[in-house]
Parts: C-alpha cells; sequence; structure tokens
C-alpha cells in the first residue's frame, strides 16, 4: 500500500502521544493510536501505564460511535492475545473501524503478525510500514529484549573537555552544571533499571533514584505510589555494600548482584539478592544482562565508574553512549571514562556513529551509537 502525506500526518500525531508514556509503561511498549473519520480526528490516545488500558482503547473511548467506518493510525501492531487487558484487535473489529495502518509489526512472540491477521479475517483492511524506523525508536528497550532476549544499555557519561571524569583524588562534584543532572534525572525515569557498581555506591553514597517526579509528563494522571521508580542493580561481586548506605534509604525495588549471597546483614525488604557466574573471578556482564532481560527489563541506564563502564564496552554491552561534556579542563591526572585494555592497532578502535549534539545548560549533551 502506498501511504500519503496526511497518512504520515496522522501517524507522526500518533507517535508523539505515544512518547507521553515514556516514564510510565515499562515494560510495556510505548504506543500511540489517532482515529479519523472523514478527514477528522475522532480518537486519540496513548499507553500510560502496564496493567492498564492501551493506546487503541482510549482513542476507540474518545471516538465513540465515530470509530465505525474509520482509520485507526496506530504506533506498534494491535495486540492480539489476553494478558492484563482483552486484544486490542478485537476493540478495533467491534467499534467497527475499517482500516487500521500501523508502524510496524510488534516482534513479541505472542502477537507477531497475529493481530494484522485477526483484523484482515474481520474484513477489515490494513497496513505497516509507515514511519517503521520512527516507531522503533520510541521502543528501543523493548525491541532489544522481543529480538535479541538482551536490555538496550545506555551508559551515561560525564567529563570536561579533555576527557576528565575526576580529580587524581577521585573528587567529581559537580563536573557538569545542574541543567545538566536535571537532564540524567529525565534520562533515569525513562528506564526500567539503572545499572551501577559498588565502587559508585560507596565513592559517592548515591542513591541513584529519580529526585524529580516533573520529569514525567503523565504524572498527574497517576496516584504518588504509581510513580515508577526505576529498578536499581548494583554490582557488588565482593559483597561490599551494607544496609547503612543512602541507597537503601529509598524504598524501591533493588537487585544485588553476586556471586556469592551476603548472609551477613539484614536487607531491607525491597532488597533482592542475585548470585550469577562469574568468569575469572569477575562477574558475567552477559548473564547479567541475560538475566535482566528475564526480568522484562527492557531498557538499562549505566552510571557507573570507568572500571564497570570499560568492560561492558569491550565486552559489546553498550547499545547507546551518552556524554555530558562540561567546559572545563582538569588536566594531568585527571581519572579517564573508561578503564580498559591498551590498544595497538587504529582499527582496534571502536566507531561510534553520532546520533544528536545539543547544548544543556553550560554543558555539551553528545549522543552516539555503535554503527
Amino acid at each position: 500500500m502506498q501511504f500519503t502525506q496526511t497518512d504520515r500526518e496522522y501517524m507522526s500525531m500518533a507517535i508523539s502521544l505515544a512518547q507521553k508514556g515514556f516514564n510510565t509503561t515499562t515494560p510495556n511498549p510505548n504506543v500511540g493510536c489517532v482515529i479519523v473519520k472523514e478527514g477528522e480526528i475522532v480518537g486519540q490516545g496513548f499507553h500510560i501505564q502496564a496493567g492498564g488500558p492501551h493506546a487503541e482503547v482510549f482513542a476507540l473511548r474518545e471516538a465513540g460511535a465515530h470509530a465505525r467506518g474509520a482509520t485507526a493510525y496506530v504506533t506498534l501492531e494491535p495486540c492480539s492475545h489476553y494478558g492484563r487487558t482483552p486484544p486490542c484487535a478485537k476493540g478495533l473489529i467491534d467499534a467497527g473501524v475499517s482500516k487500521v495502518i500501523c508502524a510496524m509489526v510488534d516482534p513479541n512472540p505472542e502477537v507477531a503478525g497475529n493481530g494484522l491477521r485477526m483484523l484482515q479475517q474481520a474484513g477489515i483492511e490494513v497496513a505497516s510500514g509507515l514511519l517503521e524506523h520512527e516507531a522503533r525508536l520510541l521502543n528501543k528497550g523493548f525491541l532489544k529484549r522481543m529480538e535479541h532476549d538482551l536490555p538496550y544499555v545506555t551508559a551515561k557519561l560525564a567529563a570536561s573537555l579533555d576527557g576528565k571524569t575526576a580529580l587524581k583524588n577521585g573528587k567529581s562534584k559537580w563536573i557538569t552544571g545542574p541543567h545538566a543532572r536535571q537532564d540524567v534525572q529525565a534520562y533515569r525515569a525513562q528506564s526500567c533499571a539503572i545499572l551501577s557498581g559498588a565502587d559508585t555506591v560507596l565513592t559517592d553514597d548515591a542513591r541513584l533514584n529519580v529526585r524529580n517526579e516533573s520529569v514525567s509528563e503523565v504524572s498527574s494522571r497517576l496516584n504518588d505510589d504509581d510513580i515508577r521508580q526505576p529498578v536499581r542493580v548494583i554490582i557488588d561481586s565482593q559483597n561490599r555494600l551494607t544496609p547503612s548506605l543512602s541507597l537503601f534509604k529509598c524504598e524501591s525495588k533493588i537487585i544485588i548482584l553476586r556471586s556469592k549471597l551476603d548472609n551477613e546483614h539484614v536487607w531491607p525488604h525491597f532488597v533482592e539478592q542475585v548470585c550469577l557466574p562469574t568468569v575469572k573471578n569477575k562477574l558475567d556482564l552477559n548473564a547479567a544482562m541475560q538475566f535482566l532481560a528475564s526480568r522484562n527489563i527492557n531498557s538499562v541506564w549505566l552510571e557507573a565508574g570507568a572500571t564497570l563502564c570499560g568492560v561492558m564496552h569491550e565486552q559489546g554491552l553498550i547499545d547507546e553512549y551518552i556524554v555530558y561534556l562540561a567546559p572545563k579542563i582538569i588536566g594531568e591526572g585527571g581519572k579517564g571514562l573508561f578503564q580498559s585494555n591498551i590498544l595497538t592497532e587504529m582499527d582496534q578502535i571502536s566507531e561510534l556513529q553520532i546520533t544528536d549534539c545539543t547544548q544543556i545548560g553550560t554543558d555539551i549533551r553528545i549522543s552516539a551509537i555503535k554503527k
């Protein structure tokens, strides 16, 4: 099917709607829906929260009787299975829409084309592939988990212009300005999990939580108890953490990844210890990522020191790098972004593709992905 410019405009609206659920839908994908009849938008909606109505349901409620004979633009194939909510494909059929255009097929094995087939069998005209690239960007983590059984990992890095993250004595507060730190809060809020190492927690006495609920565009629609804190995942293979740290003052889910359980301390009820295999006396990070995916964690925000970031980089476990560069020079002796093996040939260097460069307050934020 050939799509018109008008089709693209309506799907762009659906994509913009889907973005409003960035902070709250996990582990579900972000989805937007626009219903159009005779050139007029009669209903629109987006998925707000896992367990709640899907985007199509909100749009159909708004459209009411006007949905009959209308076209639905959806950023992801309508679901075809019963989960915590009924299948959206059935809802569209029952509402009497005549056409459904979706941006992409859902790779979830429980859907994977079944939703489109259900619609076709009911006599509804279907098409997919409209603005698929833009739709995939809505759900990088969900798609990575569905297609590769791994979460999408984004490494947050902050450095001076000469690439230093801290003074020689380890002091680093604050290299970047307040606007950059607030920007980090927004990225944290959009992530399913925040990953760090024991070194970072001990050095900074870090809480690693989302500290500003205003980053959520839909927070006003939710009760305070429903505002989502990402799971905090800490690698502590040497069992150095203790319950007295500030990390444990914020009551939200924490997973400590270890090679051996710590039975010496009494841990808060929201803390889970998980033992994973080791490789050369180090925690197996591939196994760690597979474990997180098995817990329906789509996206991981990596905030860690040079050692953990370096190993994650070397093992190819980082999908995206977000680097905040501050207009400062630390000079010789400062700590670097990565601690990794020394390279000897130019063809060993990892090449990245810069996807964005934006000024955030006094700092520059650079986003890059693996080629």
